[in-house]
């Protein structure tokens, strides 16, 4: 008898939609979705006052249809939560491919707002009212910036490689250093990378050293490409050797092939121009010889994820023709981006000024110190007395696939375990910190959760999560 008292106050779906809290989720998310949200919170409800009715008859009709109108929007508003968090990455990796990599400018950001809303000339030449080709809006640019006679873009630079060998190989051999059979982010191999693109991999040399002599003995009728994967995400030290590109570009073109060089970081400008550990350049490595050259677009480029293949006109057409070239393109929005940040290195000189990567980079530790300062307080309250909080000397990385090996001094708030405390305290600490609403991302190192602020730009918004931990 008292459950149907307790069903008795809970209104009907159409009364509950009319609450005032309601109005707003109706007018975000639209009246059927709100009221599927309802109904489920009333089912919910229903089954509590069948385990306790009694807690509910002390409460009016009006109360319990504001509770269930509450809850029906805390569940629409956590079903239509954006499909990505916004995270303070304090990881000290400025590229981190978990993390989305590279932050883009906000002009690029609003380029790709842009061709996302609007009807656009994609594929359509405005000129002679026919189609068009989508790799047109920016090859010219990037042949400027690289000094390729024609460029191409897909999805990323795995594409790339697998679209290249795919199209100049298939079936037949690919020569590469055997210290170069690297294995790339989620266990992804070049070797794996070769097959799936239908080329034979031809290993020349050792692990360790690898000569001219070596290629040379190595080639055949069935030959197609001289390759050389650059060691971006590992290094080979001690008793080494390696081929120079020109050497592998005059082994390769005597022999009547291209030869191909996979880049994968993709870097534009010198980079020890700004102070940062050298990389071989896109235009470098076409003027040493290479046919063909891979590089990403989101990791030093700091563009949106990409893979772009720059060089000879003639093998860039072929690759254009390959109908995995369609299945590998990129969208309209990326394509908007790309073109918007490799804008910015017509003017080399202000990239660390305009490219948030470079941004990051070079952020010098006078800066570093002046924020940690700030909020140095703030974390010390947030954690309380249960933990040490200290200010550390550090290394950030510049990139997990890019340049892992290079590492720039840095600072960071050390949060520390106090004695008689278990690991346990420290890994709960920093799953809360992963819980807040723009979740707080550090690294846990021997028996510290490290908070690298290289990265750090909104310390108001920083602070303002930690008051919540």
């Amino acid at each position: 008898m008292s459950d149907q008292r307790a069903f008795a106050l809970i209104p009907p779906v159409d009364s509950i939609l009319k609450e005032q809290v309601v109005h707003s989720a109706i007018t975000a998310y639209g009246r059927e979705p709100v009221k599927l949200a309802i109904r489920s919170e009333v089912e919910i409800l229903r089954r509590e006052m069948a385990r306790a009715a009694g807690e509910f008859l002390n409460h009016s009709r009006e109360e319990i249809g504001q509770r269930v109108a509450e809850a029906a929007v805390l569940r629409i508003e956590s079903e239509y939560q954006p499909l990505f968090r916004p995270v303070f990455n304090l990881t000290g990796t400025v590229i981190h491919t978990n993390l989305g990599r590279s932050r883009l400018p906000d002009s690029a950001i609003a380029a790709m707002a842009i061709a996302a809303g609007e009807a656009v000339d994609l594929e359509y030449n405005l000129h002679t009212g026919k189609r068009g080709d989508r790799d047109a809006h920016l090859e010219g640019l990037i042949c400027e910036l690289t000094g390729a006679e024609a460029a191409t873009v897909v999805n990323n630079n795995a594409a790339a490689v697998v679209l290249l060998l795919n199209t100049l190989a298939r079936e037949r051999e690919v020569l590469i250093s055997r210290g170069e059979l690297v294995e790339i982010g989620g266990a992804f191999r070049i070797p794996d990378v070769m097959e799936s693109a239908g080329a034979i991999l031809r290993e020349v040399g050792t692990t360790n050293r690898t000569h001219a002599r070596d290629f040379e003995s190595a080639l055949t009728p069935k030959t197609a490409l001289v390759m050389k994967v650059h060691a971006s995400n590992y290094e080979i030290r001690g008793f080494t050797s390696a081929v120079p590109e020109s050497v592998l570009a005059d082994i390769a073109h005597n022999a009547g092939i291209p030869f191909v060089s996979d880049l994968g970081s993709g870097c534009l400008v010198d980079m020890a121009r700004f102070g940062l550990p050298p990389e071989p350049t896109v235009r470098a490595t076409i003027e040493a010889g290479a046919d063909l050259v891979t590089f990403s677009g989101d990791k030093l480029l700091g563009g949106p994820q990409s893979g772009i293949i720059v060089g000879r006109a003639d093998l860039i057409k072929r690759i254009k023709a390959n109908p995995l070239k369609r299945a590998l393109r990129v969208d309209k929005t990326v394509l908007a981006g790309l073109l918007s940040v490799l804008q910015l290195y017509r003017d080399p000189e202000s990239l660390p000024q305009r490219l948030p990567l470079l941004v990051d980079l070079t952020r010098s530790l006078q800066e570093i110190d002046a924020s940690i300062a700030r909020i140095l307080p703030v974390v010390s309250e947030a954690v309380g007395d249960a933990f040490a909080v200290e200010i550390i000397d550090c290394k950030s990385q510049i990139g997990s696939g890019a340049l892992p090996l290079e590492l720039m001094p840095s600072r960071a708030i050390s949060v520390s375990l106090r004695p008689g405390q278990s690991d346990a305290a420290l890994t709960k600490l920093a799953a809360r910190l992963r819980a807040l609403p723009k979740p707080i991302i550090g690294r846990l190192s021997d028996g510290s959760l490290i908070l690298d602020v290289r990265c750090l730009r909104d310390e108001q918004g920083f602070c303002e999560q930690l008051l919540r931990l």
